[in-house]
């Protein structure tokens, strides 16, 4: 029982220290994991026995038998669910080639690569070294995430690397589990026959019961057959039965499985989502915690002295600055991407949860069971995750400065409330070049933003979603456009650092908007328009129009002109290189004014005898 508590409180404590300190949690994890296992074992503890033992001789321990092989696999099963949820296929259709060469010919590179090099470095059977570079060609989401977090970067870089993180997880599965069969498959003349058979049950099996049950699954939420209160706990259910029945008809066609049917469902908008992602999140963050404890408690300090030479740091150096800049350029190759951005993209490539979970869970088994060179498996996989997550961790920022990709200037807009005056204004910003999030928590305004090609994120502000989320690393301009004085402020005060570096503002409230003298620095358009009357004149006239501007006195007297008809209302001022400045009743900064720049006017045309010059 305190072992059981120990893991889990250590866990969380280690997810916090990473929070605080921001790091991706498995460095942490992996430490005291190691702590209480091998290094326990060998100085601290008076008997030689670890602090926390997972298995021991075999039958005895907090897992005892296989039970640690099935529990593992059962969390990584919702780990990746979870992971196939956040996907979304409208944020990568600018990178997708580039995605799905990286997942295939990277994966083939990294696995050719690398097996050739650790056979030839640590002399292991063709076998045992394919399996090496099978469990390392999967990097992960919950260690890129943290990584990029706090990395401005173009939108397109990150969405290539949190679409491979999540994407290569069950591909990375699947080739270990082939390279697995291949080595516990007897009888030679049935090798590749055998494998094959085997493969196409994995692909088959696992990609039809994951579409099949997602869709069963959405139906029955749009049904309501399944209560509010035990929606969350039906979902976890459904995810294991499919993993667990999957596996029954294909051996280790599970993982896939739960890919797809979280892709399937997370692409489905369903109103109650958000719902389900909150608590599958909740839930991976404990397993994970727990996952990596044991994965690294249970690792033997004979194990760890195998892969303690210059021949693992060589194999390292390899897997870091040959095969996965050869994978991400050849994969990248004629692509938009600059060289600047595949360089970047070769260097963070961190191996996760997945790695390290099925290369413990292969390296016991074939242990067991006496395979020559299986006791190197896991000690080498969790080299590379630890060496690749705290070579990422500590270097990504730096290194995206020193080729370039770090963005000095954010330029993306973030427009909370997506209203029909919202999505007015956002198309008009799309339509000029800008990046721009519109984010709502009603599920009809965001339909009715995708439906005219804008980017719509469904979610409550008052979570930490939107601060976790990579894709919002370029976003630098942050509008607080919602009905609600209280969350327009809200929205402000909480993100105008990671969002708003270049400007926050937000609507005036009913109380400034009667209040002539009190101008907020933040208030958007005018201390006169607030929601109600941007709604009224989006109903009305909903149009977004360009006045071209003379000089200074041009714009005050236009502006003048405007102020006296309710029913037009000025929202931008673009200059003579197309650059947009949001109009602020504080901002009065208008000397640069001059030819070519243009007045952006949201509702009523202005007839043309009230346009000319000082009239």
């Amino acid at each position: 029982m305190t072992e059981l508590a120990g893991i889990i409180i250590l866990g969380i404590l280690a997810q916090w220290v990473a929070w605080k300190i921001k790091i991706p949690a498995i460095l942490p994890l992996i430490l005291i994991g190691l702590l209480v296992g091998p290094i326990a074992a060998e100085y601290l503890s008076e008997d030689g026995t670890k602090w926390i033992e997972p298995i021991w001789n075999g039958r005895e321990g907090l897992f005892p038998g296989e039970s640690l092989f099935y529990f593992v696999s059962l969390a990584i099963s919702v780990i990746l669910f979870e992971g196939g949820l956040t996907l979304k296929i409208s944020e990568i259709k600018n990178v997708a080639p580039s995605i799905s060469k990286l997942i295939t010919l990277g994966s083939l590179v990294t696995f050719f690569g690398a097996g050739i090099a650790s056979h030839y470095l640590f002399y292991l059977s063709w076998e045992m070294s394919f399996l090496f570079s099978a469990l390392i060609i999967v990097t992960g989401p919950t260690v890129i995430t943290p990584i990029l977090r706090n990395i401005p970067l173009k939108k397109d870089v990150s969405a290539i690397l949190k679409w491979e993180g999540i994407l290569i997880d069950p591909i990375g599965a699947l080739v270990s589990v082939l390279v697995f069969e291949f080595i516990i498959i007897e009888g030679g003349g049935e090798f590749t026959k055998t494998a094959f058979i085997e493969f196409s049950k994995v692909v088959l099996f696992g990609s039809s019961f994951g579409f099949t049950f997602a869709h069963a699954l959405n139906f029955a939420m749009n049904k309501r057959w399944i209560p509010h209160y035990l929606l969350n706990i039906f979902a976890l259910a459904s995810v294991l039965g499919v993993f667990v029945l999957s596996d029954n008809f294909a051996h280790e066609s599970g993982l896939l499985a739960v890919v797809v049917m979280g892709m399937v469902l997370g692409n489905s908008n369903h109103p109650h989502l958000k719902d389900l992602l909150y608590f599958k999140e909740s839930l991976s963050i404990l397993l994970i915690s727990i996952l990596f404890i044991l994965l690294s408690a249970n690792i033997n300090m004979e194990d760890l002295l195998l892969v303690l030479n210059w021949n693992t740091a060589i194999l390292f150096a390899i897997v870091i600055l040959v095969i996965r800049p050869l994978g991400v350029f050849l994969s990248t190759w004629k692509s938009n991407l600059k060289l600047n951005e595949k360089l970047f993209i070769s260097w963070v490539g961190p191996r996760g949860i997945v790695a390290a979970g099925i290369a413990s869970l292969f390296g016991l088994k074939l242990a067991s069971k006496g395979y020559e060179g299986a006791e190197y498996i896991t000690p080498l996989v969790f080299t590379i995750v630890l060496g690749t997550v705290l070579l990422n961790a500590t270097t990504a920022r730096l290194f995206a400065k020193i080729v370039g990709v770090f963005l000095t200037k954010s330029e993306g807009i973030l427009i909370v409330g997506a209203s029909k005056f919202s999505r007015l204004i956002g198309l008009y910003l799309l339509n000029n070049d800008r990046n721009v999030v519109m984010i709502d928590n009603n599920q009809a305004n965001i339909n009715k933003c995708t439906k005219v090609g804008l980017e719509a994120i469904n979610t409550d502000i008052y979570s930490d979603s939107l601060i976790n989320n990579v894709e919002l690393s370029d976003i630098g301009f942050l509008m607080a456009l919602t009905e609600n004085d209280a969350i327009n402020n809200y929205v402000v005060k909480k993100f105008r650092k990671q969002f708003g570096e270049n400007g926050s503002f937000r609507l005036v409230s009913e109380e400034e908007k009667n209040n002539s003298n009190h101008n907020p620095e933040i208030g958007l358009f005018s201390h006169t328009y607030d929601y109600i009357t941007l709604t009224e004149v989006a109903r009305n006239y909903p149009d977004i129009y360009e006045i071209p501007l003379n000089d200074k006195l041009h714009y005050h007297d236009l502006i003048q002109i405007i102020n006296n008809d309710s029913e037009c209302i000025p929202i931008f001022l673009k200059d003579s290189n197309g650059e947009l400045e949001i109009i602020s009743p504080y901002n009065t900064d208008n000397d640069r004014i001059g030819e070519d720049w243009k007045l952006v006017i949201l509702g009523k045309k202005i007839s043309k005898n009230k346009l000319t010059p000082n009239s």
